[in-house]
């Protein structure tokens, strides 16, 4: 939101009214020459090296017209810094160069590999078990000091 370049592993892409690509949050994709426009209204196809071409009407993948290519980078992950925003920039706040053996899965979002209701679901019963094994402890603590008390009195 400041201007500066920051760096994002979120693909989920939209189009604001004006055709701007932007991401989910709103922010502008950066292309090689400034963020990316597509004429509102059309198809586009997104290759591997993240060109973004826009698709004829009724036709394939044939006769492509390139728009732009995303800037896609790959900077060492101890460079990086994750902001308050999520999005990631390099430490000494320059951009990062385009790496050009980057490659983009058109049509693919990356997800986490967690199930959250699974988790839950297992926190639950480290909890529910974790009671048990307290109350476990305290009835032999309670057998423990009857049993002495048994003791002292004979």
């Amino acid at each position: 939101a400041d201007g500066s370049e920051a760096y994002t592993r979120n693909g989920s892409l939209k189009l604001d009214e004006n055709g701007l690509l932007l991401t989910r949050d709103g922010l502008a994709v950066q292309g090689d020459g400034g963020p990316l426009s597509i004429p509102p209204g059309r198809n586009i196809a997104v290759a591997k090296d993240g060109t973004i071409s826009l698709v004829p009407d009724g036709s394939a993948a044939t006769g492509l017209t390139s728009v732009g290519r995303m800037k896609l980078v790959n900077p060492p992950q101890a460079d990086l810094v994750r902001g308050d925003d999520g999005l990631f920039r390099l430490q000494d706040g320059r951009p990062a160069g385009a790496d050009l053996d980057v490659t983009v899965i058109s049509g693919a979002l990356e997800s986490s590999n967690v199930n959250v209701v699974d988790e839950m679901v297992n926190m639950i019963s480290l909890a529910r078990q974790f009671d048990m094994q307290m109350k476990l402890l305290q009835h032999a603590e309670n057998n423990d000091s009857k049993a002495a008390q048994l003791l002292s009195m004979s």
